[in-house]
C-alpha cells in the first residue's frame, strides 16, 4: 500500500468516525453548496452548527443515549 493510498484511508475513516459521532463537516459542506447549488450561498459556519443540532436534538428515538 501506498503513502497516498494509506492518507486516503485514513481520511475516509476520519470522515466515517465524524458522521457516526455527530461531528458536522462544515467544510464539505461548503464544497457541496458552492459544486452542486451555483449561485446558492452556504451558510456561515455557526447557522450550519445551529441548523445540525437542531436537527440532532429534534427527532426523539433517534439517538442510542
Amino acid at each position: 500500500m501506498t503513502l497516498e493510498a494509506i492518507r486516503a484511508a485514513m481520511r475516509r475513516a476520519a470522515h466515517v468516525a465524524r458522521r457516526i459521532i455527530g461531528v458536522p463537516d462544515y467544510d464539505r459542506y461548503v464544497t457541496h453548496v458552492l459544486a452542486a447549488h451555483p449561485g446558492r450561498e452556504p451558510m456561515s459556519r455557526d447557522e450550519f452548527e445551529q441548523v445540525r443540532l437542531h436537527d440532532k436534538y429534534s427527532r426523539p428515538g433517534q439517538r442510542c443515549c
